[in-house]
């Protein structure tokens, strides 16, 4: 129980008759020290209420030990980092806002200090686009939930706000698309970009335009992981397809250490970013002969890399990926330089991104059934039907019809009949659509 005793005031080294109160109170079980105490109270009973409220609040579990009330965003921040084992892109990427948007004005804000009024007003003056400033706000949001589980705040006022958003001036304009054109890539555009870009780089360009992975997946794709197959009982007989089995990706970004410095620049396998991103993928047949003879060529273990063999760089695919993309002017022979050809634009602004967003559309457009849209595309669906429906080989055999079908029909739309100038891989009629 809280008890209050006198503490006299010392002048020139002598005790005088003047005094406060301090409080001594039971500090929670396992605390050192065990007993804590308050100086600077003027009467015993105000010491004593102070004190046995305190204990209340370590009954109740809502106190808040003093030793921590004065700890900073920017201190705790920082222990929330080096305890958090997240993805090296993920660390990366939040030590990014931290210390570009967010420390710069909570650094040394005490926790208790923060408000939602604050946050929510400072927020609206970031000179970013207005998703990156949800971002640092949920991040900020995280942070302070981790801060009261740890015991130094008792609730979070930034959990369950909805932000205000700036509509002011230019802010309500909606964001400039990267493609403009309306609709999207189109698989025309697959079929010509990978024309242009020749068997290496192009079966690469029509993997993720009709397979659906990710950039970091198709990087860490091994040939030991490429045309398996799957076999599932199909009515009175089997179906039996190719697969490609998606288990690792290659990341990308800049290292930090424990305590957020840059620790250098990183290219590596890591595992896929979730569990619904490690999946086998169907391939369709045309995808099927393309990736056979490329992988009959290619004197590499990983299906999608650069001709030494090591791992797509961003900026090395980019110099090469945009003028296909975008297009480029000619350039004339001269001493030391070599003639290149003008190439017209195909879709300026498409991305490997956009053409795996391709992939998706055409599931949808297809009818392409929700148990194995989701697992195609690598995202974990959501809801109780995720437990319930699983993908059959009927809607496996429909999904691959469709995809097929729209490559030939992209094909003959663009006047080719085989990619690359080879002998065609199958036979067609003149003027049909397979």
């Amino acid at each position: 129980m809280a008890y209050a005793e006198k503490v006299y005031k010392v002048r020139d080294g002598k005790k005088t008759k003047q005094f406060s109160w301090r409080v001594m109170y039971k500090a929670p079980d396992g605390h050192t020290p065990p007993w804590l105490s308050k100086s600077g109270f003027q009467t015993k009973r105000t010491a004593e209420e102070w004190g046995t409220e305190q204990e209340r609040l370590i009954r109740e579990g809502t106190w808040i030990d003093p030793s921590k009330q004065t700890t900073t965003f920017g201190e705790f921040a920082r222990t929330f980092m080096a305890s958090r084992k997240k993805r090296g892109r993920t660390v990366g990427t939040r030590w990014d806002k931290l210390e570009l948007h967010i420390l710069p004005r909570w650094d040394g804000v005490p926790l208790r200090k923060i408000s939602w009024f604050d946050v929510d007003t400072w927020q609206q003056t970031l000179g970013i686009e207005d998703v990156s400033r949800g971002h640092c706000v949920s991040l900020m949001s995280s942070i302070m939930t981790a801060a009261v589980d740890a015991g130094y705040l008792t609730v979070n006022p930034l959990f369950g706000r909805r932000r205000t958003k700036d509509t002011s001036g230019d802010a309500a304009m909606p964001k400039p698309p990267k493609i403009k054109r309306d609709g999207g890539p189109r698989p025309e555009d697959a079929v010509l970009l990978a024309e242009r870009l020749g068997p290496a780089v192009g079966v690469h360009v029509l993997t993720t335009a009709f397979g659906g992975l990710r950039w970091g997946e198709g990087l860490g794709l091994h040939r030991s992981n490429a045309l398996l197959t799957r076999r599932q009982p199909w009515g009175a007989g089997e179906f039996v397809c190719p697969i490609l089995r998606v288990t690792e990706e290659y990341a990308e970004y800049t290292e930090r250490d424990k305590d957020g410095r840059k620790s250098g620049y990183v290219v590596q396998l890591e595992p896929t970013k979730n569990d619904g991103s490690t999946r086998d993928i169907d391939v369709p047949p045309f995808l099927d002969e393309l990736l056979r003879h490329h992988l009959a060529d290619w004197p590499h273990d990983r299906v999608f890399c650069t001709p030494s063999g090591r791992p797509w760089l961003r900026g090395n695919w980019s110099r090469m990926f945009r003028p296909a993309c975008d297009g480029r002017p000619e350039r004339e022979k001269r001493q030391g330089v070599s003639h290149r050809a003008e190439w017209k634009p195909i879709l300026p602004g498409l991305d490997m991104r956009a053409l795996r967003a391709l992939h998706d559309t055409l599931q949808s457009e297809l009818g392409v059934k929700e148990p194995l849209a989701f697992e195609a595309a690598g995202h974990r669906r959501p809801g109780i039907k995720r437990h319930y429906q699983k993908p059959t080989p009927g809607m496996r055999a429909e999904r691959l019809e469709g995809l097929e079908a729209a490559y030939w029909r992209a094909m003959q739309n663009v006047g080719l009949a085989t990619m690359w100038g080879r002998v065609s891989l199958r036979k067609h009629p003149v003027g049909s659509v397979p």
